[in-house]
């Protein structure tokens, strides 16, 4: 457990600030005030600065007629630059853009397929522009009816996305989202990976969507998954499929772990079934996430199994915190980025206990 005071530290950019004036610039002053040296840059967060910069006093609505839209890529390529302009005069590395969501598994000759290619370069352009080599890819929540959970083709598509990003000197994080349709777990997405058999093709792990998966539950009454087996059950599995990732993974396919916790819901459990068309996991995930030790889930022993490999690069946090309740919470931006800078430094104390 030595060299955990060395490794950066990254802010997802669509994690912090929840008003309309909590704007890409100022969240990037705030994540640099608060002593972060890298960002995740999120899509949204371009878009509205895009709109914002490219076509002032126009409505920042995303569903404007005015509003830049997601497929501009040549506004989007400019707005880029600018960010990175921002992000260089602060001392920031744009480490990441995300999220790139749906992209494996389309049928031959579907217009999803010639969407999610399309958008694959288009991003690219983007990744370009604002000197950044990392695509953050989710593993897909598109419906089995529609995708199928044929691995073969997954592995088909996104082998074929990490040779088109070779090509420009980038790499692919794939992650593991809970509510995925084919790949939930971080097994799954190394599975993955590993028969990927690409270079440039690694993983982004992820405290909420491991532990939040395979230990937790929002929709029943202990928190805790109820399948059968007994909460004792449930925490032996857990610990030991952190065991198996720290002596199976190797150290160079993390490329980053992303760190944040989740409230146990109240005034009680979500429903089993989709709210407003999203699965249950990933409505908790998008408000209900605060800091590490804020909430309830089992972060340390994820975030040490992933040390315990030898990895030593981008700690980014990633909190969508609108409280237990998912109303909202306010907060200002500097105190809300300095509160994770703190958290890193007890999760590393915490990392570091036998």
């Amino acid at each position: 457990m030595e060299g955990l005071d060395a490794i950066p530290t990254s802010y997802a950019t669509v994690s912090i600030g929840n008003k309309p004036s909590h704007t890409l610039p100022k969240k990037l002053e705030a994540i640099s005030a608060a002593g972060f040296t890298g960002i995740e840059l999120g899509f949204p967060d371009l878009l509205s600065f895009a709109t914002q910069h490219l076509r002032p006093g126009q409505q920042q609505d995303a569903n404007s007629p005015e509003a830049i839209q997601a497929n501009d890529y040549d506004s989007l390529c400019s707005a880029a630059k600018l960010v990175k302009g921002m992000c260089d005069a602060k001392g920031l590395k744009i480490m990441m853009l995300q999220p790139f969501s749906n992209f494996e598994g389309w049928a031959e000759g579907s217009a999803e397929r010639q969407d999610a290619w399309s958008r694959a370069a288009g991003w690219m352009r983007i990744m370009e522009a604002a000197g950044c080599d990392m695509l953050q890819v989710g593993s897909s929540d598109s419906p089995e009816q529609r995708i199928g959970k044929d691995r073969g083709r997954f592995v088909e598509d996104l082998r074929e996305l990490a040779d088109m990003a070779a090509g420009k000197g980038f790499r692919i994080a794939y992650e593991n989202w809970c509510w995925s349709t084919h790949a939930p777990d971080w097994e799954d997405v190394w599975d993955i990976c590993k028969q990927v058999d690409r270079p440039n093709f690694g993983l982004c792990l992820d405290t909420f969507q491991s532990a939040g998966g395979e230990w937790a539950d929002p929709t029943t009454e202990s928190g805790m998954i109820e399948d059968g087996r007994s909460q004792a059950q449930v925490e032996k599995d857990w610990q030991a499929s952190c065991k198996r990732l720290s002596e199976t993974v190797p150290a160079d396919k993390i490329y980053l772990l992303q760190i944040s916790d989740a409230y146990q819901t109240k005034p009680g459990p979500l429903s089993k079934h989709d709210i407003d068309g999203v699965r249950p996991r990933g409505y908790w995930s998008h408000a209900y996430r605060p800091l590490p030790f804020e909430g309830y889930l089992p972060t340390v022993d994820f975030a040490r199994a992933v040390l315990k490999t030898g990895f030593r690069d981008w700690f980014s946090y990633e909190i969508f915190d609108a409280g237990p309740e998912g109303k909202g919470k306010e907060y200002f931006l500097l105190p809300f980025a300095k509160a994770a800078q703190d958290c890193q430094k007890r999760l590393m104390e915490a990392c570091n206990k036998s």
